[in-house]
């Protein structure tokens, strides 16, 4: 395809549909007409196709092709060799072959994320995990995400399946005609809600709460950051000491006990566990009532605020709101149990636009209706393996095999990993105390990464497959929560000698003898067809207008029914508990769990507590850090994408501070900063800002990792990635979730010569500059 194309074209991403065209040899994108809210993450695409960055032929790790595999704390800091595709795969698959013939398959980590693309068939992640599951017989495995690592394991106790209660419960269209008062602990940024995992082709929660608003729903915003909302919303703005918001709930609860507030009724039909709750609740289990005084002295909101909002709140039709970002904190797991139990006390979970939605604004699917048709993606396979780990544990894992821990009421050991195989993210990105990770990688056998850009972690690695980037082949987008499908066309030639990771896995199965069991004899584009058809059927068991493919894919994009808004599982238990109930051990809201309790699980007990954090603000670290989502890119991906690259000051990220803060620092607008801790230090650029409460600054995840000096051991990071500072450890011994959210940490202006910033450079091009 010539890239001076003035045809513009369908495509997608997990931030929106669009389409795209080439105009004098730049690459031109405009947002689905029909989007009344479209990302500017999307203007990260042009000037990022072509970028420096990309990886243009597979390239091996110098020590690694001189001395073969094994331990090497050379990871980050060789030089690399190019090779062709034939020796590299002829590599690669030799020492698949070892690992798995040496050591099995449970010597092999299938490390991916997801998000490397909307389309359903070049979804790395089930590439990644086909592919090894046929030719290796299985892998380790990890569960549940970075985003919701804590809730994903809680909300199942307490009130049901996962996404039955976060994707089919109150929707926008409810907020808009019902809610009366949404408490929004953490927020609902449309940052993040501008993000969808399979695409999104309408943003609307902008507009959602702004029409809520004008109808006279109230919202308050209840955290750190004053502009965790739109606004469009009008919020009111409660701040709150980070890591508080279960003693603010406890306070809230409190006051419902105590003035009468508590719907008694809802608490005997609909819940289990409240005579066991109430007495911690009252003081009568421990000397302590959780009443609003006690609270204030933890959260720093005034005692008769946190009262008055309990009053409004029984007074209301009241939506509690919940932020990954609350349970992404040293005892995730309480602020989601807690905040479900406040609703149950106001007795409004199950009403239309009442009650708790955990996560809405989170990401786009959330608060969206379901569609009434599936959309297929590539079958797996079986993984042989047993073995697995929490997401947020890989270094755990890596630096201490056969350890045990503790996960969901299991007691484990971490396997002996020998080879990492990754395809579609960026450990470097999601992963906490890089510096430790970093370590973490030394210790293996052979780290294999599938990249479209030099990443830290395609830098670590000792075999870098150079894979496509979306815009480069052809798919098809849809999520189960948006009423369309995309065909995703190609829009431009791979970049150098860049393959997909169909084509890159499907020759190495070739070469481990099961091509046929993995392609099933299916192109890339036999395989839309086939995915695509399992949709048209089910359209066609409706009676829908159901077109065959090649009228799909000259259209470009197919209109999906959806299911009535009915409020899921939750409003059909709350109209009759007996005959629908949740599918939890009791059938009903778990505020005290018997089966949690049964864990002896010291850090996540049975029933929400109040259980104080121990990474908090002290001598050498005496401020909070805010380690939250970015505005300009999706987590790391295309961070050198124009409107990414653009929001950056001096080449580096924007942390945001307190003038208050910054002026007893010596720090003004713009300054280059040096954020630290024990754990690490990073640069970033200075922002004064009244949005971000006193002792608190707040700096986005996602500036790729740039070590001053990669020979050291705890290098600076030039660039701003706030994963240099915060802390690897699990959440509680349930769920061991991420606990990056939150830290505490010292920033000065810094005075020295300032280094340059080379994250999106290839390994190397300053040697090869010289020469």
């Amino acid at each position: 395809m010539a890239e001076q194309d003035a045809r513009m074209r369908p495509h997608a991403a997990h931030w929106g549909a669009f389409q795209a065209g080439w105009k004098d040899g730049a690459l031109v994108v405009e947002p689905h007409p029909a989007d009344p809210d479209p990302s500017p993450i999307l203007q990260n695409f042009p000037d990022a196709l072509r970028h420096r960055a990309r990886i243009t032929q597979p390239m091996v790790r110098r020590g690694w092709l001189e001395r073969g595999p094994g331990p090497s704390d050379a990871r980050g800091r060789d030089a690399f060799v190019p090779v062709s595709w034939e020796r590299a795969l002829a590599l690669l698959a030799g020492e698949l072959a070892r690992v798995r013939d040496a050591h099995g398959p449970q010597a092999v980590f299938g490390g991916s994320y997801g998000w490397a693309s909307a389309g359903r068939f070049h979804h790395a992640q089930s590439q990644i995990h086909r592919f090894l599951n046929i030719a290796l017989g299985g892998y380790v495995r990890s569960v549940n995400s970075y985003s919701a690592g804590a809730s994903a394991v809680i909300i199942p106790h307490i009130l049901g399946p996962f996404e039955a209660v976060t994707r089919r419960n109150v929707t926008w269209e409810q907020v808009v005609e019902h809610t009366g008062l949404v408490l929004s602990f953490g927020g609902m940024a449309v940052k993040n809600s501008a993000v969808a995992s399979g695409g999104v082709s309408r943003h609307v929660e902008r507009g959602a709460m702004a029409a809520a608003a004008a109808r006279g729903a109230r919202f308050v915003l209840i955290g750190p950051l004053r502009d965790d909302l739109p606004e469009e919303a009008g919020a009111e703005w409660l701040p709150i000491t980070p890591g508080t918001d279960t003693a603010l709930m406890l306070g809230m609860a409190h006051t419902l006990l105590a003035e009468g507030l508590h719907d008694t009724a809802f608490l005997a039909t609909h819940c289990t566990g409240w005579e066991r709750f109430a007495p911690y609740l009252t003081g009568a289990a421990d000397g302590q009532p959780k009443d609003a005084a006690w609270a204030s002295a933890i959260c720093g909101v005034p005692a008769e605020s946190i009262r008055q909002l309990a009053r409004d709140a029984a007074a209301s039709r009241t939506l509690i709101s919940m932020a990954h970002s609350l349970q992404r904190a040293e005892h995730g797991e309480q602020p989601v149990w807690m905040g479900a139990v406040l609703a149950a006390m106001l007795g409004q979970i199950g009403l239309p636009g009442g009650g708790y939605n955990y996560a809405l604004g989170a990401i786009a699917h959330y608060g969206k209706r379901a569609n009434a048709v599936p959309i297929a993606s590539l079958p797996q396979g079986k993984n042989g393996v047993r073995d697995f780990i929490p997401v947020a544990r890989v270094s755990d894992m890596l630096l201490n095999p056969g350890a045990p821990f503790d996960y969901n009421g299991q007691r484990l050991a971490y396997p002996g990993i020998r080879l990492v195989y990754w395809a579609g993210g960026n450990p470097f990105h999601h992963h906490q105390d890089l510096n430790r990770l970093r370590r973490a990688f030394a210790g293996i056998d052979t780290l294999v990464v599938h990249e479209s850009a030099w990443t830290a972690t395609a830098k670590h690695a000792d075999i870098v497959l150079p894979a496509t980037m979306s815009l480069e082949r052809e798919d098809i987008a849809g999520s189960p929560n948006d009423p369309l499908l995309v065909a995703m066309h190609k829009l431009a030639e791979p970049v150098g000698e860049a393959r997909d990771d169909y084509a890159i896995f499907a020759g190495l199965a070739a070469r481990l003898g099961c091509e046929a069991a993995f392609t099933e004899g299916r192109d890339a584009r036999g395989w839309l067809r086939h995915l695509y058809e399992q949709t048209r059927e089910a359209m066609a068991a409706r009676g829908e207008p159901a077109p065959d493919f090649e009228e799909f894919w000259r259209v470009g994009e197919l209109a999906l029914p959806q299911a009535p808004d009915d409020g899921g599982i939750l409003r059909a238990f709350r109209e009759d508990p007996a005959a629908n109930p949740l599918p939890t051990p009791s059938g009903r809201i778990e505020i005290f769990s018997e089966t949690i309790a049964g864990f002896g699980y010291a850090d996540c007990p049975g029933h929400p507590a109040w259980l104080a954090p121990t990474d908090v603000p002290a001598a050498g670290s005496p401020l909070w850090l805010v380690a939250n989502q970015p505005a300009t890119r999706l987590h790391s991906q295309l961070d050198f994408g124009g409107t990414s690259a653009g929001a950056k000051r001096r080449g580096r990220e924007v942390m945001r501070i307190h003038p208050k803060d910054a002026a007893a620092r010596g720090i003004a607008e713009g300054d280059i900063v040096r954020l630290h801790n024990a754990r690490g230090a990073c640069l970033a650029a200075a922002s004064l800002s009244d949005a971000v409460m006193p002792g608190v600054v707040q700096l986005a995840t996602g500036a790729w990792y740039d070590p001053a000096d990669p020979a050291e051991d705890n290098p600076l990071c030039v660039h701003g990635n706030p994963n240099v500072l915060t802390r690897d450890a699990g959440t509680s011994s349930l769920a061991q979730g991420c606990t990056g959210q939150l830290t505490t940490l010292e920033v000065e202006r810094f005075a020295g010569n300032l280094p340059p910033v080379r994250a999106w450079d290839p390994p190397g091009a300053e040697a090869l500059a010289a020469e």
